[in-house]
């Protein structure tokens, strides 16, 4: 869903700026230039290791001055392209910037962030409202540019002397209205169920007398209801849910991942290894390896399996890595995460969102870290 709401997105800007001019074209050009930066990254993708691809990840494509440069390179030519619609420079300029800056907004939203200052070295810009598959943010986008596609475009009113007749109400811009309203109020009602989730995060703690460095939260998969706390306590993290719809008095299960940073001994001053702890953003965890290290970010929530053992709930880390001290080439290996828990997880996620605890919590272990057998995992009741 990320490139189709980029896409949806660049769309509807590009027939709320360039719809008069250009007509049903702004679409395309729209959803063309929304995909921009996404696109870019992946053509240098092939020229680089997979360290350096990391690093260029939301940052290359997504930076203020790659993003102000290409706006004015690109707007140079759709000077040219578009000067039978009578578009100037700076027109087109605004326009590209506009999608671009949007498709950064949007990236911003989610927990993986934006490094808008590349290639200058330091955090992410990351909101953490929703999740990077939410339909319900997504939906109404998409919606609203396939019904722009297939709507008619509007002939301008007569002309009654030397005035214009009043346009009736625009369908076309009632449409962009709708679209965009849902999306954008869909957003601030995310932004207002996290600072609800993390007042009752914090008030468990305060209760607990529990001590942290840093902590951040974001929404499960596909909601905003159910909330992931992440504890950073100095030598381990601490995971917790919880629902919006749970009494300020229901307390946290929190469960504990120690860091384990001597498992990394080996590959520490690897460059490879400096650039994962800093695109991570330190959210990550260790595991000793035959050739190196296991590198689990801890950011996204964890894919959930049950069953396979009784009384369990195996936790998968959505993204890890194996850092390869042994070769000289690519040193980083991506481990492709398993390909889902399906109805399973859908139906017990719903169930947690309204407070079914039973379902959803169990023994936790930690699963999929490369050459290692499950790991138990302890927790705080």
């Amino acid at each position: 869903m990320h490139w189709i709401t980029q896409a949806a997105l660049g769309a509807i800007i590009g027939e709320m700026m360039m719809g008069r001019k250009l007509g049903k074209l702004a679409l395309v050009w729209g959803a063309l230039f929304g995909l921009v930066p996404e696109l870019f990254e992946l053509l240098v993708s092939p020229f680089l290791d997979t360290a350096r691809e990391l690093a260029c990840g939301r940052g290359l494509g997504h930076s203020l001055i790659i993003t102000g440069l290409g706006a004015w390179w690109a707007a140079r030519g759709l000077e040219k392209v578009w000067k039978r619609e009578k578009v100037s420079r700076s027109e087109a300029a605004f326009f590209v910037l506009a999608v671009w800056w949007a498709h950064v907004l949007v990236d911003g939203f989610t927990v993986e962030g934006v490094s808008f200052l590349w290639p200058v070295p330091g955090g992410r810009v990351a909101f953490g409202i929703l999740h990077r598959t939410d339909f319900w943010f997504s939906g109404p986008l998409v919606v609203t540019a396939v019904w722009l596609a297939c709507l008619p475009m509007e002939k301008p009113g007569k002309k009654r002397g030397r005035k214009t007749a009043p346009a009736p109400a625009s369908k076309r811009r009632k449409l962009l209205a709708w679209g965009l309203g849902l999306s954008a109020g869909y957003a601030l009602l995310a932004a207002g169920m996290q600072w609800r989730a993390s007042a009752g995060f914090e008030a468990d703690l305060a209760r607990r007398g529990t001590k942290w460095v840093r902590r951040m939260e974001s929404p499960t998969p596909f909601n905003i209801f159910l909330w992931r706390s992440v504890l950073d306590r100095g030598d381990e993290f601490q995971v917790g849910y919880r629902s919006v719809f749970e009494p300020a008095d229901h307390p946290v299960r929190w469960t504990i991942y120690q860091k384990s940073t001597e498992a990394m001994a080996g590959v520490a001053e690897l460059r490879e290894m400096k650039t994962l702890a800093a695109a991570t953003q330190g959210w990550w965890i260790a595991r000793p390896h035959a050739k190196g290290a296991w590198i689990g970010d801890l950011r996204l929530p964890e894919a959930r399996t049950w069953g396979s053992k009784k009384g369990m709930v195996d936790s998968r880390l959505a993204s890890s890595w194996v850092v390869d001290a042994t070769t000289k080439e690519d040193r980083l290996r991506r481990i492709t995460p398993s390909a889902g828990t399906g109805g399973d997880y859908l139906e017990r996620l719903l169930g947690r969102i309204f407070n079914n605890r039973d379902n959803w919590e169990a023994n936790p272990r930690l699963a999929g870290v490369a050459g290692s057998l499950p790991e138990f995992l302890p927790v705080v009741e």
